[in-house]
């Protein structure tokens, strides 16, 4: 499997229907890929809470629309990173979306743990309680690399290769790098990390998207600005890796 990560960067300067378009134009040119991951919450930022609330949309609306047309003209999938999503009754998710080649919406995910402490996430947003995982991809959110007993439920859901898209800042992203290590290795699973760079909302993002194999090893590491990482995963490595070491079976908990 061939996956592209896209580590977009951006400011407050550029409107939404400006990285509407430019993110569309970016996923229509990853070309040769079979799995395109975006970072979380890119089109209204992670830490723009202020904004959250008018900025907040569907999953049928413009957003996911303009990326299920731009998946639909590569013909490849793509985890649209996540959203501010509204439903029907007014709730707001961080919703991650995972999206056919033909365009068609695989699987969605709302983001389980909120960050903030009280403030931003927990007290503007309503916590997910759906584990998904669609074929062999599992799907977590950021600060939910924090809590190793999701990436359990989603191991035992089938997962092979975790996606993560986030908004993890540069003050704390060396445990970014540590921590996407240690779950590839507990649950011997890729894990497919990306985040976001630039700064928007007064905070520096960390970038360092990060692909790392069942066995720890870095596969492909980004810098600090905008930069698309090009990975051939080895889907055999996953069962070879847990027959070979078969820590998993030792189990007790």
């Amino acid at each position: 499997m061939r996956v592209h990560v896209l580590q977009l960067s951006y400011g407050d300067d550029e409107t939404l229907d400006a990285r509407i378009a430019r993110v569309s134009r970016l996923v229509r040119d990853q070309q040769g890929a079979d799995l395109v991951v975006l970072p979380e919450l890119w089109p209204q930022g992670g830490f723009a809470y202020t904004d959250w609330e008018a900025a907040a949309q569907p999953i049928d609306g413009s957003i996911v629309s303009a990326l299920r047309d731009a998946t639909r003209d590569l013909g490849a999938q793509v985890h649209m990173g996540s959203i501010v999503e509204r439903d029907d009754m007014g709730r707001m998710f961080n919703t991650s979306i995972l999206i056919g080649a033909d365009g068609e919406l695989l699987a969605s995910y709302r983001k389980i743990h909120l960050f903030g402490f009280g403030e931003g996430e927990p007290k503007l947003m309503t916590p997910g309680d759906q584990i998904v995982v669609h074929d062999n991809l599992g799907l977590a959110t950021c600060y939910d690399l924090r809590f190793p007993e999701l990436f359990r439920l989603l191991l035992d859901a089938g997962a092979e290769v975790m996606l993560l898209p986030a908004a993890w800042p540069a003050r704390r992203v060396a445990h970014w790098r540590l921590l996407a290590q240690a779950r590839a290795v507990e649950n011997q699973a890729y894990v497919v990390a990306c985040n976001t760079a630039g700064t928007h909302a007064g905070v520096p993002m960390g970038g360092g998207s990060i692909v790392v194999d069942p066995w720890g090893t870095v596969l492909a590491e980004a810098g600090t600005d905008e930069e698309v990482l090009t990975v051939d995963l080895d889907l055999g490595l996953v069962g070879r890796t847990r027959t070979s070491f078969p820590i998993l079976a030792d189990r007790r908990l």
